[in-house]
C-alpha cells in the first residue's frame, strides 16, 4: 500500500513561524509535523510513502531522503499550490493500485489510521462540536453518502480528517474543477468515489488539524505526553526531573534545576543552572534556557537561547531566537477572556486563556523587554532594552 503524504504548503496562517519551512515540518515532539503523519502511516502497513512537495521542499528531501522506517520514500513535486487534488494529482504517475492519502499537517490517532488501511475505500471521520467548521460527512447503513464543504446547517456532526483509501480507479479522478475557493479540492474526488463505491466511514478517537501556531502547542501537549521518561544526557546530580522527562544523550542539564515533564530535552541543548521547566515544554536542538529561567507549555525551537532571568509561557518560539536577559512575557489577560493573535492580518482567538508570544526565526529582543500576550515578532525583529511590546512587530 502507497501513502501519499502532502507536504507542499507554506502554511500562511503559521507565518512567521513557515517563513522557511513548510508547515508540514514544524516541530512536533522533537520531530516534524509530517514525521507523525508518516510513522501513522508505516504502522498502518505502508510499504512506500509519497511525499507531496512544493515550498521549501528541499528540507522535506533532507529529513526523509530515500527511505525511512525502513520503507522506501519518493517525491511529487507540485508545482503550484492550488489544492489538495491537484497535489494528490502531482504524484498520479507513482500511484499504482490502491493508496493512501494524509495530510503532512495533521496528527492522527494511528490505530484508526491501521483500520482505515484495512476498510477501503475508506474516510476518517470524527465527532466535533462545530461541524460547519469542516468538511460534514453523512452515513446511512455503515457507509458514507455525501460530503459537504462548511454547511451553514450541518446534516451530522462527523467531520472530515483529510485520512482517505481510495480505490486505484481515483487516479483517473484527480481532474476535478476549481472549487468556489479557486482550489481543486480532494473532497470532489471523495465524492466521485462515494457515487462509485461504498465508502466507510472510520472513526477517529484524537486528530488534530495544525494550522496556526497554537495549535502546534496543542500538537506538543499530545505527542510529549506519549514519550515516556528516558535520561541519556548530563543530567547533573543536583537537578530534580519529575515525571515523563526525555533528556536525549549530548544534552546538558546543570545545578538547581527543576523539570516538571512531559518535557524533552534534545541533543546538544542546556538547561540552567537553577531553571525551571514545566508543563508540556520542547527544547529543541542546540537550544539554551539560562540561569533562573523559567519556561513553561512552550516550543523553544532550535537553537533558541532564553538568556537569565527570563519567564516564557505558553509561547512558540521558532529557530535562533535571542530572548535578552530579564524578558518578560504575559500569557493572561486581565479580562480573563482567550487570547488573540494575529493570523493573516486578522485578530483571531486562540480559544486558549493562556497564551503568550510568537516568536519567529532569529528574532531578538534586548534586556527587560516585555511581551504582552498575543504579540507576534517577525521574523528578525528586534525589541530595544527595556521595551514593552504590546502590538506586533
Amino acid at each position: 500500500m502507497q501513502a501519499v503524504i502532502l507536504a507542499a504548503g507554506e502554511g500562511t496562517r503559521m507565518r512567521p513561524l513557515s517563513a522557511s519551512v513548510p508547515k508540514p515540518m514544524l516541530a512536533v515532539a522533537g520531530r516534524p509535523l509530517a514525521a507523525h503523519a508518516a510513522d501513522a502511516a508505516v504502522q498502518a502497513g505502508a510499504d512506500e510513502l509519497v511525499f507531496v512537495v512544493g515550498y521549501e521542499a528541499e528540507v522535506v528531501r533532507e529529513y526523509f531522503g530515500r527511505e525511512y522506517a525502513g520503507v522506501p520514500v519518493s517525491y511529487a513535486i507540485q508545482e503550484e499550490q492550488a489544492g489538495t487534488a491537484d497535489a494528490v494529482r502531482a504524484a498520479r504517475d507513482q500511484l499504482d493500485g490502491p493508496f493512501a492519502v494524509l495530510n503532512g499537517d495533521n496528527l492522527y490517532d494511528a490505530d484508526a489510521i491501521e483500520a482505515l488501511f484495512e476498510d477501503g475505500p475508506a474516510v476518517g471521520a470524527i465527532s466535533v462540536e462545530e461541524p460547519s467548521n469542516y468538511g460534514v460527512l453523512s452515513t446511512e447503513g455503515g457507509g458514507v453518502t455525501d460530503i459537504v464543504e462548511k454547511p451553514a446547517d450541518p446534516p451530522t456532526d462527523l467531520a472530515n480528517t483529510g485520512a482517505y483509501l481510495f480505490p486505484e480507479e481515483a487516479r483517473e479522478w484527480l481532474e476535478v474543477p476549481e472549487s468556489e475557493r479557486g482550489e481543486h479540492e480532494i473532497t470532489d474526488v471523495l465524492a466521485q468515489v462515494i457515487a462509485e463505491y461504498e465508502v466507510s466511514p472510520v472513526e477517529i478517537d484524537r486528530w488534530l488539524d495544525v494550522g496556526r501556531p497554537w495549535e502546534l502547542l496543542e500538537a506538543n501537549e499530545w505527542k510529549l505526553d506519549e514519550l515516556g521518561r528516558d535520561l541519556r544526557g548530563d543530567v547533573h546530580e543536583d537537578a530534580d526531573l519529575r515525571g515523563d522527562v526525555v533528556v536525549e544523550e549530548g544534552a546538558t542539564i546543570d545545578a538547581g534545576v527543576v523539570i516538571e515533564g512531559p518535557a524533552l530535552i534534545r541533543s546538544g541543548a542546556t538547561v540552567g543552572p537553577n531553571a525551571y521547566v514545566r508543563g508540556a515544554t520542547l527544547v529543541d536542538e542546540s537550544a539554551k534556557i539560562g540561569h533562573s529561567v523559567e519556561v513553561k507549555n512552550s516550543v523553544v525551537g532550535r537553537g533558541t537561547h532564553v538568556a537569565h532571568l527570563s519567564y516564557v509561557g505558553d509561547s512558540v518560539l521558532g529557530r535562533n531566537v535571542n530572548f535578552g536577559a530579564g524578558t518578560n512575557v504575559a500569557n493572561l489577560r486581565h479580562d480573563d477572556q482567550p487570547v488573540k493573535l494575529t493570523v493573516k492580518g486578522e485578530r483571531v482567538s486562540t480559544g486558549r486563556r493562556k497564551f503568550g508570544v510568537v516568536a519567529g526565526d532569529d528574532a531578538k529582543t534586548g534586556i527587560n523587554t516585555s511581551l504582552n500576550a498575543g504579540v507576534t515578532l517577525s521574523t528578525g525583529a528586534a525589541t530595544t532594552p527595556g521595551e514593552s511590546v504590546t502590538r506586533d512587530q
